[in-house]
C-alpha cells in the first residue's frame, strides 16, 4: 500500500475532528444551512489539511505560493464535486424511501460528501498540489 495514502488517511482522521465537527457544530449548533456549514466546516479543515499533508504527508519542499492556490483550486473543486452529488444522491435516496426525510438527508448528504471528497482531495493533492519531485525517490 502507498504509504503517503496512510499518511493523507491520518491526517484525515484529524481533519475529520476538525471539519465534521465544524460542519455539525454549524449545522446542529446554530442552525446554518448545509452549504453554509459544509463550506465552513471544510474551510476550517481544510487549514488543518494544507499544513499537515504539506509537511507529514507529502512532505513538499515546493514553495507554499505556488502550492497554496492550486491546494484552495483543488480542494473547492472537490468540494462542490463531492458535496453536490452527495446531496443529490441522499436526497434522491431519501425521498425514494421516506417521503418524510427531514434533517436526515442533510446528514447523511454530510457522511457521503466526506467520503467523495477525500478520495477526490488525495488525488489532486497528490498529484496537482505537492506531486512528486522529479530526481527524488517516491513520496511512499
Amino acid at each position: 500500500m502507498n504509504h503517503s495514502f496512510v499518511r493523507f488517511l491520518m491526517v484525515g482522521v484529524v481533519n475529520t475532528l476538525v471539519g465534521l465537527g465544524s460542519i455539525y457544530l454549524l449545522l446542529h449548533g446554530t442552525g446554518a444551512s448545509y452549504w453554509v456549514a459544509t463550506f465552513l466546516g471544510n474551510a476550517i479543515g481544510a487549514c488543518v489539511s494544507y499544513v499537515l499533508n504539506r509537511v507529514f504527508t507529502f512532505k513538499s519542499q515546493s514553495p507554499v505560493s505556488g502550492s497554496i492556490m492550486r491546494f484552495i483550486a483543488v480542494i473547492l473543486a472537490c468540494y462542490v464535486i463531492a458535496y453536490y452529488a452527495a446531496i443529490r444522491m441522499a436526497v434522491w435516496g431519501f425521498h425514494a424511501l421516506l417521503p418524510e426525510y427531514g434533517q436526515a438527508a442533510d446528514d447523511a448528504a454530510v457522511l457521503i460528501g466526506t467520503g467523495l471528497y477525500t478520495l477526490l482531495n488525495y488525488a489532486g493533492q497528490r498529484w496537482l498540489v505537492f506531486p512528486p519531485e522529479k530526481g527524488v525517490g517516491s513520496h511512499l
